[in-house]
């Protein structure tokens, strides 16, 4: 059997045998010249190099499948991943209650089934609270942990390939809980969002939890006044303000480590309006500031590494920290190009962001609307929009530091799936497998920009 893991999360145990039925299937349905080669059978037992080989042929072969377009987003391929995690986690099929939080506190409580993915979820949240059909798409279910002074570490943004209540309930932590939360960036789009009462009481909660926990910066004046609309409850014109606050829409991520502008600083990294934006304490205990648009970011990758077994002393037996990494080469300047790093267990998230505002771009550029941006259910199986699946991949890329490994934009959908044999691997060593992404919103710097 295999572990496999989607964006370094254990997500499902397989078997050769029901990986072949996948590929089986998907030549059924899209033919053998779309479906890429298969590891073939063997007759006698596999020597254990020849167990690591099956692994490796096996891992590419699903990377293959999930980064093409067509077959990545089958209902095939998603319903495939969704029936192993329900297995693997041992969960039968029966109707739960599963309780989303709201960004005030509140817990919104929906009857679904165990097997119930993604989008039936948000469907029935957003039925409970009566938001519109063609609202439902400006939100999104995430994962989150919650902190010890009240807030929320984003773990990551739930898939389509996944069960959300198996997801979460799989983890044994009452901490970790779904949360209901705007899923765009561009704040023009929060015009759609307010014209129905439900979005606008949505979007007015996240902006005040926002507020309350530090995420969007305020001064005394503006703090005034904001009370004074929320005495009011005068919720577009409190939003309306906020608006006009440095780090509105942003999302913000724990405190972590960079090696910019040195190694070992601690960070504390934002994400919103299509950057990356740097608080950086320097080891003079200096606060800098700064920000990487993402249009200037040329490429990006998430890796994993676990550190050696023999670890120093002192620290626990048997335990491996596993170290995410997410690191982007930058045009700093017209002829420069530089790799940033940052370490952090929220590298998957962070990427996840990255991904989402490259994608809203470039929907914006060939000019279809945010509302056609996302998913809608074409007899019973969930589709992307034309406007998503003309986003083009980019030709490969080639790194300028010739000690790198070359870059290839693998995929437009955010997940690099790797598989590890259970029977001869620790469970620390599972995590997935570098994935790159280059970038399609890349643009050049001209002189007038310097």
């Amino acid at each position: 059997a295999y572990n496999i893991h989607v964006n370094g999360v254990l997500h499902c145990r397989v078997r050769y045998s029901q990986l072949l039925g996948l590929h089986e299937q998907l030549r059924k349905e899209y033919g053998a010249n779309v479906v890429p080669a298969f590891p073939p059978k063997k007759i006698f037992t596999l020597t254990p190099a020849e167990v690591e080989q099956r692994r490796e042929q096996l891992e590419k072969y699903m990377q293959a499948v999930r980064q093409d377009p067509t077959l990545g987003g089958s209902e095939t391929f998603n319903s495939f991943l969704r029936k192993a995690q329900q297995e693997t986690q041992q969960i039968p099929t029966e109707e739960v209650v599963l309780e989303v939080l709201l960004s005030n506190g509140q817990k919104v409580k929906v009857t679904i089934l165990t097997s119930d993915q993604t989008e039936d979820v948000l469907e029935a949240v957003a039925s409970k609270l009566d938001l519109p059909d063609d609202l439902v798409g400006y939100f999104s279910l995430f994962l989150v942990r919650e902190t010890k002074d009240g807030a929320f570490s984003f773990v990551r943004k739930l898939q389509e390939f996944e069960l959300p209540y198996v997801s979460v309930t799989s983890l044994h932590n009452p901490e970790f809980q779904v949360i209901l939360r705007k899923s765009y960036w561009d704040s023009a789009y929060d015009d759609d969002v307010m014209e129905h009462r439900v979005g606008l009481n949505l979007l007015y909660a996240q902006t005040v939890s926002d507020i309350e926990h530090g995420w969007i910066l305020v001064n005394k004046e503006q703090h005034r006044q904001l009370k004074s609309l929320q005495e009011k409850v005068s919720k577009k014109e409190f939003i309306r303000l906020a608006q006009t606050l440095k780090y509105y829409g942003y999302l913000k991520f724990d405190p972590c480590v960079t090696d910019f502008p040195e190694k070992g600083c601690h960070v504390v990294v934002s994400a919103g309006n299509n950057e990356l934006n740097f608080q950086v304490r320097l080891p003079n205990e200096q606060i800098k500031e700064g920000s990487f648009k993402v249009t200037r970011m040329r490429c990006w990758r998430v890796t994993s590494s676990v550190p050696m077994s023999n670890s120093p002393s002192g620290s626990s037996p048997g335990k491996s920290e596993v170290k995410l990494e997410l690191a982007f080469e930058y045009l700093m300047s017209k002829d420069r190009l530089q790799w940033v790093t940052i370490t952090s267990p929220q590298a998957i998230m962070l990427s996840i962001c990255l991904q989402s505002m490259v994608d809203e771009l470039m929907v914006k550029k060939s000019g279809g609307s945010i509302r056609k941006m996302f998913r809608r259910r074409v007899n019973g199986a969930l589709r992307r929009s034309d406007s998503q699946q003309a986003v083009k991949s980019p030709p490969l890329l080639d790194s300028p530091d010739a000690s790198r490994e070359p870059m290839a934009k693998l995929s437009s959908k955010l997940t690099s799936v790797s598989l590890r044999g259970i029977s001869h691997s620790s469970s620390a060593n599972d995590v997935g497998a570098n994935d790159f992404h280059g970038n399609y919103a890349f643009e050049g710097i001209g002189d007038e920009d310097l």
